[in-house]
């Protein structure tokens, strides 16, 4: 009886909603900011989010922040809302357009840049789940969004006098729809954590793709598609220093963040973003170790084809960043690595979500610097 209770406390603590205080590293927060859980009913990781609730908690984020403001920038072939937030003090956001034409005079060469460049603020592109079905991603991006709209530390107050973020919550909303309607309405009363569970095993075409089962991923070249054409649009009206790139991979694996496997580098691409990449890479691991997860980098994943999202940027002056998260699948999942649930895999890419922001905040000189050059 004794074990059956303890087995039973076990699988209860494995499958509880986590709080957000899991999820982020602070605890000063503006009161009058709503959490997510008080827009959505459920704590972040308990259900997978559909668009348009992502889209509703951060239209009410950004009515009570001033941090924040929230545009549509394009639709789906399903006329989805393509949203983008962009973040930053209340004092940029005012001259937000004095600061783009400023900023892009950084990557012409005909002009010399407007302003110093210890006093030019650097640009974060932070992208969400370009892949529909690798969803940890786009639910993280409203808990990052939260955390920059709330937070009162004073890291976050100089991280936002100094950067102006784009971040795009959801690359690919017509497949983060398909996949959410699949694991939610698998999943039962008591998460299971085994492969073989139906919840784990999403049918054909699945989530990945588009509405017309296109590979966003592989169309930032080709710009086939109105979610490509969007982001593109706004990728060169801003020109950013930094493209984060979140993604997930098999349940077996762990996490990833980039460099990738050194000889699989695209020639055309500079030793010196790798070197601005490695320095990025030594906060990720920081943050994950804080934490207690497991990670690799330089293996398996390639940094080759441009017409993907962390490649992109890199023949742009920029530094592109691929991160891929071990899928839960769904709510709960066995793997060799032992059990993990959905809200685990969240929590992964929002604490290397911020470790970007942390390494923008002390590498803004040397990524200016090198856009410039």
């Amino acid at each position: 009886m004794c074990r059956f209770i303890l087995i039973t406390l076990a699988a209860a603590a494995t499958t509880a909603a986590a709080p957000l205080s899991y999820f982020l590293p602070g605890k000063d927060y503006r009161k009058e900011v709503p959490v997510p859980s008080s827009v959505l009913g459920h704590e972040i990781g308990e259900w997978h989010l559909r668009h348009d609730q992502l889209v509703g908690y951060l239209k009410a984020l950004a009515a009570s922040s001033d941090r924040i403001l929230i545009e549509e920038i394009g639709r789906t072939h399903e006329a989805r809302p393509l949203v983008m937030l962009t973040i930053s003090s209340p004092g940029n956001l005012a001259r937000l357009e004095q600061l783009r034409r400023q900023h892009l005079t950084l990557s012409d060469p005909a002009r010399k840049p407007a302003r110093p460049l210890e006093e030019m603020p650097v640009i974060v592109n932070m992208g969400y789940g370009v892949h529909g079905n690798e969803s940890s991603a786009s639910n993280a991006a409203p808990v990052v969004a939260y955390h920059l709209a709330a937070s009162q530390s004073e890291e976050v107050r100089t991280l936002l006098e100094h950067s102006v973020i784009l971040l795009d919550p959801c690359l690919n909303p017509d497949g983060f729809s398909r996949f959410a309607q699949w694991a939610n309405s698998h999943r039962g009363k008591h998460p299971i954590a085994s492969a073989r569970s139906r919840e784990h095993n999403e049918v054909w075409p699945g989530g990945r793709t588009n509405h017309y089962w296109f590979d966003l991923n592989r169309d930032w070249l080709l710009a086939q598609h109105p979610e490509s054409r969007a982001r593109l649009t706004r990728f060169h009206q801003w020109r950013p220093n930094v493209l984060t790139d979140f993604h997930e991979m098999g349940s077996d694996s762990t996490y990833f963040f980039q460099p990738g496997v050194p000889t699989r580098k695209n020639p055309l691409t500079p030793d010196r973003n790798v070197e601005l990449t490695q320095r990025f890479a030594a906060r990720h691991a920081r943050a994950l170790d804080e934490i207690g997860s497991l990670y690799f980098n330089e293996e398996r994943y390639d940094d080759f084809y441009y017409g993907k999202g962390s490649t992109y940027p890199d023949v742009h002056g920029a530094v592109g960043i691929l991160f891929e998260q071990a899928s839960s699948r769904g709510h709960l999942r066995e793997s060799i690595n032992g059990e993990f649930d959905f809200a685990f895999t969240i929590r992964n890419q929002v604490r290397t979500s911020l470790s970007t922001l942390d390494g923008v905040a002390e590498m803004r000189l040397d990524l200016l610097k090198w856009q410039r050059e």
